[in-house]
């Protein structure tokens, strides 16, 4: 055999070994990669595409949420605003303060009444119950008036009075007996007296009527009237305060007695 010619058999028998290598590898490559979720150009003539599985659907009466948006690249992280305290915990009203003179100097003044009658039957019976132990003179009888707890009336603004109500009404007397106290509270259940707050969880039925009013709208029959509880001397220091600020007995609507202070 020629050179030449043994040249060209060595070239198409390398040549024929390199053809059936690369027919091999893709042949191989082919069963190695699934068709499934492959473009239709990269098919095979005659080849249907594979479908992927489609995703499990979520079991009845579950709904699966929709995923949030998620917010561009640079942008804010909203800000969640901290809860208001003083909205969160109200500051509850000052106690003792439905036993405080609030007056309006703009608004009208309240009508002074005197007549008992106009009074509701469960206010009218009350303040009877607490004249009739009054002008007896026995400060004991106050007691099953005054109950416990929280229906208990007011009866300081400043000192506390939970261990014995009847002997810190002594301690407020000018004798031992609490007869001034008594006398005190019948001499202030029978001057006028003031319906104040109608119409709100406020309202209350007030003696003396002086409570609800400044003391320079006095008239001189009304001076008259509070120097029956008061001393002229009492009357110039209230005057700094423009207020009535001697002892004062409140009765709810329902005949419930609210308070009896003094001062402060």
């Amino acid at each position: 055999m020629s050179k030449g010619l043994l040249t060209n058999v060595n070239r198409f028998r390398s040549g024929a070994a390199l053809l059936a290598a690369t027919m091999l590898t893709t042949a191989l490559f082919s069963l190695a990669l699934p068709t499934a979720g492959l473009a239709l150009s990269e098919l095979k003539p005659g080849e249907a595409p594979v479908e992927a599985p489609a995703a499990p659907a979520p079991a009845p009466g579950i709904e699966v949420p929709a995923p949030e948006p998620i917010p561009p690249a640079g942008a804010a992280t909203p800000e969640v605003p901290e809860p208001d305290q003083d909205q969160a915990q109200p500051v509850p009203d000052e106690e003792g303060a439905i036993a405080r003179p609030d007056i309006d100097p703009d608004a009208p003044l309240p009508q002074v009444e005197y007549d008992l009658t106009k009074l509701p039957e469960p206010v009218q019976r009350m303040r009877q119950l607490l004249v009739d132990v009054a002008v007896s003179g026995d400060i004991e009888k106050l007691r099953p008036l005054i109950g416990a707890g929280e229906s208990a009336p007011l009866l300081s603004l400043s000192q506390m009075t939970d261990d014995d109500p009847i002997v810190f009404l002594k301690s407020l007397s000018g004798d031992p007996d609490g007869q001034e106290i008594l006398a005190i509270m019948e001499e202030v259940l029978d001057a006028g007296y003031v319906h104040l707050h109608v119409g709100t969880p406020e309202e209350l039925y007030v003696w003396p009527y002086f409570f609800g009013l400044p003391l320079d709208k006095l008239n001189g029959r009304q001076k008259v009237e509070l120097y029956k509880i008061i001393t002229a001397g009492d009357y110039e220091e209230m005057s700094q305060y423009g207020n009535y600020l001697f002892y004062r007995l409140g009765i709810t609507p329902k005949g419930e007695w609210a308070f009896f202070v003094g001062g402060e």
